[in-house]
């Protein structure tokens, strides 16, 4: 999500930063260029206006016109901006009160992935808050839909509610409510059924399970990939129902995003998390700050340390360093690396995570990083006996083919793996020389980051 919009106002506001003086004149050309970036990225109108109007008196200010760096500053103002309509730096949790059971409400379009989003958030609580869940689900027009959230409630280990047949959804909520009562659940999650359009019918069912339940959030489920029809389900639901909270899920597809600036702006209502992945753990929170800095090819350095904090464990990390201090690096240690990196979630979205990479990002669909190169690299190491994982000098012309064959890849493929691996071998060598790179990462590199390329 957003590398359309982010390319393009990177793009525009690198402009201003090689302006060795800036006048108002810049910053009126450079402000229609974002206008139409953003138009184009499908913010919705009222919205871009709104965001123009912000930007605008700060950029033309004395103090940023006769700064050292006003290009900069100018940056910074559209980053600052870009924060407040996404909501503002602090991150909006998901309530579960202190007065269980707490109902969580889940509303949104046929499509928008409502079920699945409410397994993760199911998952989410029990993991990471510790509380009890229990998932209903109230959709019983769609043929087999409550068996769906059965079957992942049995996936992912969380209690479901045993349908009864021909049971209307306002009885559902309330047998749900009522059960966790009396087995002392913290959280009931309603999953209620959607429809392809917004309509009367669907509002005003929402409507009596919200009055029936009286839930603590309201979360409309919206697919970042629907743009405009996105926004207009949003101001809906708000007015109809009156949400809480937004839930934006295929954040890692190929969405323009301005949905996301829109949702926000329209409704007043937070985006709390986002999905970021097919994955039932690839559920995040959605940090204004991040995104923003995201957008502007600033990348998210601390959201990356989290994601590789989660998957790492601490022991692990520590004997990595004593290894990097040692200026030790095998092959196994390279495959473990890999395995981490893949775990952390898609490739593509990692590295959009970093730093400039928005800059470079031609290069890098040249290069064809993703989750199914990781898989091969991770392959030709798998077919390596232990002896040529530990002493790689012994892989000679016959030892590489054979290697190839068994992980179903080319020997252009293992050359090139080994020289990454030789090329990761001598950077850890120096971070062992760097003493103060001993507190980074944990004591290591970001895992599964050896240097990628041809």
């Amino acid at each position: 999500m957003f590398d359309g919009l982010g390319a393009k106002l990177t793009g525009i506001l690198e402009r201003l930063r090689k302006q060795g003086a800036l006048t108002e004149a810049h910053v009126d050309e450079v402000l229609r260029e974002v206008r139409v970036a953003l138009l184009e990225a499908d913010v919705a109108l009222p919205v871009v206006k709104d965001f123009i109007a912000k930007v605008k008196p700060r950029a033309v200010g004395q103090d940023v016109l006769r700064s050292v760096t006003p290009g900069q500053m100018v940056v910074k103002i559209v980053h600052d901006v870009l924060v407040e309509t996404l909501g503002g730096t602090a991150e909006a949790p998901i309530q579960t009160g202190a007065n269980p059971p707490a109902a969580i409400l889940m509303v949104g379009l046929q499509g928008s992935g409502k079920t699945t989003t409410t397994g993760k958030i199911a998952l989410r609580l029990e993991k990471r808050d510790r509380r009890k869940v229990l998932m209903a689900s109230l959709d019983v027009y769609r043929p087999a839909a409550q068996q769906q959230l059965a079957t992942l409630g049995q996936q992912i280990g969380v209690r479901t509610l045993a349908p009864v047949m021909g049971e209307r959804p306002v009885a559902i909520a309330k047998r749900a409510m009522d059960t966790a009562r009396r087995e002392a659940i913290d959280v009931v999650m309603l999953d209620t059924a959607g429809r392809l359009t917004v309509d009367d019918e669907m509002m005003a069912e929402a409507a009596a399970i919200r009055d029936a339940t009286r839930p603590l959030e309201t979360l409309l489920v919206a697919d970042a990939m629907t743009g405009q029809d996105a926004v207009n389900v949003a101001r809906a639901f708000h007015e109809r129902v009156g949400l809480t909270g937004i839930v934006l899920t295929r954040v890692d597809g190929d969405a323009r995003g301005g949905a996301a600036l829109s949702m926000r702006a329209v409704t007043g209502c937070p985006i709390k998390l986002m999905g970021v992945g097919e994955k039932m753990e690839a559920l995040e929170p959605f940090n204004a700050q991040r995104i923003a800095g995201s957008i502007l090819g600033q990348g998210d350095i601390v959201g990356l340390v989290e994601k590789a904090a989660e998957i790492v464990q601490k022991e692990d990390a520590e004997k990595m360093a004593a290894k990097m201090l040692k200026g030790q690096f095998s092959l196994d240690d390279m495959a473990e690396q890999l395995g981490q990196l893949r775990q952390m979630g898609d490739i593509k979205g990692l590295l959009g995570m970093l730093p400039g990479v928005a800059k470079v990002k031609d290069q890098l669909a040249a290069a064809n990083i993703d989750d199914r190169m990781v898989a091969r690299q991770q392959a030709i190491i798998r077919s390596m006996t232990k002896t040529e994982r530990r002493n790689p000098k012994v892989l000679n012309a016959s030892r590489r083919k054979r290697i190839a064959a068994g992980s179903g890849t080319s020997v252009q493929d293992v050359n090139r793996l080994l020289k990454q691996f030789q090329q990761a071998a001598d950077l850890m060598k120096q971070a062992g020389k760097m003493k103060g790179l001993g507190g980074m990462f944990g004591g290591r590199m970001p895992p599964g980051f050896p240097p990628f390329g041809r």
